[in-house]
């Protein structure tokens, strides 16, 4: 079997991290079961590029039950966590290739690894590998029935190859589902992105002023988040919508030019390029803190903000000091990359419970669906969104109302008024 991982001497480690995930995730433990007799993957090559964390090896053992033959890559060279690699290559027989820090080349190369394996369902978490697979591996196009997306930064790229008329199969955009986005991007990437902060810093976030610029559903987590650690929220947009809920939502609404020299941190989650850029850098008081929970490090102005760095040094694990031409000092964490991923360990597991729920049945329902689905970006089917979340209601011991007969009636009715 091929494969590369930094050492399949971890792989007990990872086992049991594995294991400890798997307690939170009874939603995907359920589909395991059903997978585990069904085998609705029978014959499916599977590749995926994901987050190789503890979670994602559920998710991998959960395909691999279904009857999948699984290909995984890492979607952010600094997000895998490497004992988990090693657990799947040694205990689960699965093909791995991702190695936490890796190098721009040996990510793309792992990537390719992937992709030489001519799967018939793509899985990403950023949409590198479906981007790599229309640019240089056009000749496997025909072998791929489906894919998924599990993030907001991919389904952003996949709906702009669709409109340009260059996407060449059907994909779900799994980060749309309601028991995706509204549980794992809110809560999920709120506590996981203050959990990432205070582990590579050790700092006080309580009386500090805490800049979070972008407030789709991550942005509400961090600033939620980061509130209840007691900060002062100060949100950056450009969405009139979005800057009104986060003014209802109490919190105070700038652009970044007037953040930049009074925030203590600064957390960008907008999944585009260069939000803060050299002129906000050189504004930023001595000792400002900033960290990226977006998918890629583009939205930092990393290249401007090098060539304002007098002095670079590494202060503490994933902290860098940049001393600027100006004389202060700014601290980039993990590189500009996923700070929940980079420094911590990402989503809780009983949130990712629901996102790859998802991804499970999509990957099933593509099996089955893709061919006759149009080259475009689809949404989670209904049902499947609602079974996730009925499984998982179910799992926490809360039972609901179910609706009468005569409500029902009464709101598929158009001749019973007051």
């Amino acid at each position: 079997m091929n494969y590369h991982v930094k050492d399949t001497g971890l792989a007990e480690a990872g086992r049991l991290r594995i294991e400890w995930a798997r307690m939170s995730m009874p939603v995907l433990n359920k589909i395991q079961e059903r997978f585990s007799q069904e085998r609705p993957l029978e014959g499916i090559r599977l590749g995926a590029c994901l987050h190789v964390t503890t979670e994602t090896g559920a998710l991998v053992q959960t395909l691999k039950a279904g009857g999948a033959e699984v290909f995984l890559c890492a979607s952010n060279p600094l997000s895998t966590q490497d004992d988990v690699a090693a657990s799947l290559v040694v205990n689960d027989s699965v093909p791995v290739f991702a190695i936490k820090g890796e190098d721009h080349d040996t990510y793309y190369s792992h990537l390719r690894s992937v992709l030489d394996a001519r799967p018939h369902i793509t899985m990403d978490d950023g949409a590198d590998l479906v981007s790599t697979l229309h640019t240089e591996r056009k000749d496997l196009i025909e072998d791929v029935l489906a894919g998924t997306e599990e993030t907001t930064t991919g389904v952003i790229r996949l709906r702009a190859m669709a409109k340009d008329g260059v996407l060449r199969y059907p994909i779900i955009a799994v980060n749309d589902a309601d028991t995706k986005h509204l549980f794992d991007n809110r809560y999920g990437t709120g506590q996981s992105t203050i959990d990432g902060i205070v582990r590579a810093t050790n700092r006080l976030i309580a009386g500090s002023v805490f800049v979070v610029i972008g407030y789709g559903w991550c942005g509400k987590g961090v600033s939620m988040r980061a509130k209840g650690f007691g900060a002062r929220i100060i949100v950056c947009e450009t969405d009139p919508l979005k800057a009104l809920e986060a003014v209802m939502d109490g919190y105070d609404v700038m652009p970044i030019r007037r953040a930049a020299p009074i925030g203590d941190f600064f957390c960008t989650v907008t999944g585009d390029i260069h939000v803060i850029r050299e002129e906000h850098f050189l504004a930023m008081k001595d000792g400002a803190i900033v960290s990226n929970s977006g998918h890629f490090n583009v939205e930092l102005d990393l290249d401007s903000l090098a060539k304002i760095t007098k002095i670079k040094r590494t202060i503490r694990p994933f902290v860098e000091e940049h001393l600027l031409t100006n004389g202060r000092r700014v601290y980039v964490l993990g590189e500009g990359r996923l700070i929940n991923l980079a420094a911590a360990e990402g989503h809780p597991s009983s949130v990712m419970d629901m996102s790859f729920a998802n991804q499970a049945l999509c990957a099933e329902y593509m099996a089955k669906q893709g061919r006759g689905l149009a080259r475009d970006v689809h949404g989670v089917p209904k049902e499947i969104d609602r079974e996730i979340a009925r499984l998982k209601i179910e799992s926490m011991g809360i039972e609901i109302d179910r609706l009468t007969a005569e409500q029902e009636r009464y709101l598929t009715s158009w001749e019973m008024g007051t």
